[in-house]
């Protein structure tokens, strides 16, 4: 059947040549004009080599088919596994950046702890200098008072 296939196609070109070159002792080339006949296949064989070559080309649409949903299966298998490894990445990524901004939390708490601490000192310490100047001047004031009042009283 096979052979019959490749033979239709070959008889209808030469079916469509409108001349053939030959060779004759005598002379170099001779032009041979030759009047194309009808080339007699059955139907039955003519039909069998369409049904075989359909037959042959739906074989080929299917497996071109199977190979571009295979080809689209592995191409989406990749865009998954990619995606995958891009979420984790960024997950890892987003951990270490908490981590580090959490570590910076701490940091900056303890920072403003001793800076707060820092400066209840000072306010101790300034607040002990004001008491106790608040305490010299009124010693002094009293002092001047007792001998204003002495003054007063001594000269009367």
């Amino acid at each position: 059947m096979a052979s019959m296939m490749n033979l239709v196609p070959t008889l209808t070109k030469l079916q469509n040549a409108r001349a053939i070159i030959g060779h004759n002792p005598l002379r170099t080339r001779d032009f041979l004009a030759v009047t194309p006949k009808p080339f007699q296949v059955g139907k039955r064989h003519l039909g069998m080599a369409f049904k075989d070559e359909a037959h042959n080309a739906a074989e080929k649409g299917v497996d071109a088919a199977k190979q571009g949903a295979e080809t689209a299966k592995k191409a989406a298998q990749e865009v998954t596994d990619e995606t995958a490894s891009v979420a984790d990445e960024a997950v890892r990524k987003t951990k270490v950046m908490g981590e580090k901004v959490a570590d910076a939390a701490q940091d900056m708490a303890g920072k403003a702890k001793e800076t707060a601490q820092e400066a209840w000192g000072s306010v101790k310490d300034t607040t002990q200098k004001v008491k106790d100047t608040v305490l010299g001047k009124a010693e002094e004031s009293k002092d001047v008072i007792k001998n204003n009042v002495n003054r007063t009283t001594n000269k009367n």
